[in-house]
């Protein structure tokens, strides 16, 4: 798709061809292109076409309001999710901005979010294609144009900056901070000198984190989903968020970690397993003070209390018995308790769950889901079974 392929997309022009291709049960196929080429051109239709499906891909992110969206393939698989971006353009708003510059704003999906909160935006995108696409999600003028040379002109005292650098090169996705555009530096120059947000791939080194910024890391339903780096009120701290609840866990990454239960602690124990936002933060150890717990083995992200307490940042479990982590052990106690459905987790241990649950040959009307982790006394298996 070139510009002009853009600008006829998102004109009036095209929003008949755009209903019936949406009206079409299979869109991709041969007979829904034939019927839309009846009255348009093999291209236009074409491009029609792609769009349907990229809408109806989208709905999975973006709801009901796919259908009146613009995207490209990489914008749709870049695009914050709702949610996630609804959360970052309240953040923002509490800092007392009144207005958001978004650097490489995409198709808008957070722009949308910021637009939302009642902040006033400036957006700005390096792909013209993308930007016309932009324009038309959000209903403003997006300034098509390289983030590091229009960032002073387009700043106020007011305004505070968005950025998502892209992480992909002629390879693909790439999670190295010398492949980020805008280059690392420029961000770094951000948090520096502004109040500004910069969205990040979650496994971004901690020695990469500036000094004097908070890092927040996200996971949306269980899903570990970006870390954002915050320069201005309040910065410097390290969280764990939790959405949809919102939920936060603040503190700083233990350096030395609470001793390990013996393993004849372990049976009737309760076992934590910790969000993966909490696991990335660093904040295991945090939270193994909130619930009086310790770590199954240093290092392992598992954490055993003698008692239940309830929690959003962890899966709990209660242990009902400590077995062998060998396969002939455990084999034999999958046959005798009649096992067929078996759910396998890990840490810190050599093991693929599928392959080995394919080994177990589990066969039978029970269930059970198993926890395999090293401990003080060798690998062991947990039976465990979850806590409301």
């Amino acid at each position: 798709m070139d510009a002009s392929d853009a600008r006829w997309l998102v004109s009036e022009a095209a929003g008949d061809a755009l209903a019936q291709a949406a009206a079409e049960a299979e869109p991709a196929s041969l007979g829904a292109a034939e019927r839309l080429r009846r009255g348009f051109p093999p291209d236009r239709a074409a491009l029609v076409l792609s769009q349907t499906a990229l809408r109806r891909r989208a709905a999975g992110k973006f709801g009901p309001a796919a259908q009146a969206m613009f995207f490209t393939a990489t914008g749709l698989e870049q695009a914050t999710r709702p949610r996630v971006a609804a959360w970052r353009a309240e953040r923002l708003r509490r800092t007392g901005v009144r207005r958001v510059l978004d650097l490489g704003c995409g198709i808008g999906a957070d722009t949308r979010s910021f637009l939302g909160a009642g902040l006033e935006i400036a957006a700005v995108e390096a792909d013209e294609v993308t930007a016309i696409l932009a324009s038309a999600n959000l209903g403003v003028p997006v300034t098509v144009g390289d983030a590091t040379t229009l960032l002073e002109s387009l700043l106020d005292d007011d305004t505070a900056v968005f950025c998502d650098p892209a992480r992909r090169t002629a390879s693909g996705r790439s999670w190295r901070v010398e492949d980020l555009t805008p280059p690392w530096s420029f961000v770094r120059h951000l948090l520096d000198e502004r109040i500004a947000c910069v969205k990040l791939g979650p496994g971004l080194p901690h020695a990469l984190i500036p000094d004097g910024v908070a890092a927040t890391w996200v996971s949306d339903g269980g899903d570990l989903v970006e870390l954002s780096l915050w320069s201005g009120p309040g910065a410097a701290a390290r969280q764990a968020v939790l959405l949809p609840g919102g939920h936060v866990l603040e503190g700083a990454p233990a350096h030395v970690p609470p001793a390990s239960p013996p393993a004849a602690q372990l049976t009737a124990a309760v076992l934590y397993e910790p969000d993966p936002a909490v696991i990335r933060a660093g904040l295991i150890d945090t939270l193994a003070e909130h619930l009086d717990a310790r770590r199954v083995q240093p290092g392992i992200a598992y954490l055993v209390a003698a008692r239940h307490t309830a929690t959003p940042f962890a899966t709990a479990f209660e242990v009902l018995d400590v077995l062998d982590a060998g396969e002939k052990s455990l084999r034999a106690w999958v046959r005798g308790q009649g096992i067929g459905t078996l759910e396998i987790k890990k840490r810190g241990l050599e093991v693929d769950p599928a392959a080995l649950r394919r080994r177990l040959k589990p066969s039978g009307s029970a269930s059970a889901t198993i926890v395999l982790t090293p401990t003080p006394a060798g690998a062991r298996a947990l039976v465990v079974r979850r806590l409301g």
